[in-house]
């Protein structure tokens, strides 16, 4: 009885718009890079993507690359990874969790204070798929909402689903909250911090799946990818890669190119 409660439940609340949005869930999959050419995704969720303003790769015919960490909770290498970014002058995403944002306030001002952008991770980095459309609002506003009153930033217009999952639903609900739902096409498991396997590991995981135009996901938790940073960097650096902001691939998008 109790289950079909809250399947009735969810139900319902996908039905506050003009009709009821795909609830169906998804788990984020890409294709890996292989030889630097560009990860790809499923074509579904690609369609899935485009009307929602949401993004998982950039131009894949640009050696550009777009630097994203998610921050759900502080193990000591955020500083550290800070550091290398501003020695190096490499822009990147924080996407943060409510806990984050109230266990650790100097290193989210330090972020804003060195020009990187905060994200969206969620307050409390549930499936956004098995809670309510006030639910999902509920989740992003109060994100927004201690990000302003820590930093006086009201702006905060990207978010990473928890844990990569996601539905047609989801992403209309957090659309209609002025955000843009940012996956990625490089990633490795980076985030088992008790079973972290070196900076030479972090790195050879990175490097070998990047690509023009390449979202890279990290972890702030791995001490791994604290080690591996600055190498990384400096040599994509050498190969010929430029590292930008969300912003910068968002506005491009947004422009349209002149005749």
């Amino acid at each position: 009885m109790k289950i079909m409660v809250l399947t009735l439940t969810l139900f319902l609340g996908t039905m506050t718009g003009a009709f009821a949005m795909d609830n169906q869930s998804h788990d984020w999959y890409f294709k890996r890079s292989k030889n630097h050419s560009p990860a790809t995704t499923e074509p579904e969720f690609q369609e899935l993507l485009k009307p929602y303003d949401s993004y998982f790769i950039g131009d894949s015919n640009q050696k550009e690359l777009y630097m994203t960490f998610d921050n759900g909770y502080e193990n000591g290498y955020t500083d550290e990874i800070l550091d290398v970014l501003k020695t190096e002058k490499v822009p990147a995403t924080f996407f943060v969790t409510g806990h984050y944002l109230k266990d650790q306030p100097d290193l989210v001002k330090r972020m804003v204070e060195e020009g990187h952008i905060v994200g969206n991770h969620s307050w409390s980095h549930p499936d956004m798929t098995a809670i309510s459309d006030e639910k999902i609002r509920t989740e992003l506003r109060k994100v927004k909402e201690e990000y302003t009153r820590l930093t006086g930033d009201e702006t905060m217009h990207y978010l990473r689903p928890p844990r990569g999952v996601f539905s047609e639903r989801s992403l209309a609900i957090s659309h209609e909250e002025g955000y843009h739902n940012i996956f990625w096409s490089l990633a490795y498991k980076d985030w088992e911090t008790n079973k972290q396997k070196g900076g030479q590991y972090a790195y050879d995981s990175i490097m070998k799946q990047v690509h023009p135009g390449a979202i890279l996901l990290l972890h702030t938790v791995s001490k791994d990818n604290a080690e591996a940073l600055e190498k990384v960097i400096q040599d994509l650096k050498k190969e010929g890669y430029t590292f930008k902001s969300l912003d910068d691939l968002v506005l491009k998008e947004k422009i349209p190119t002149m005749p």
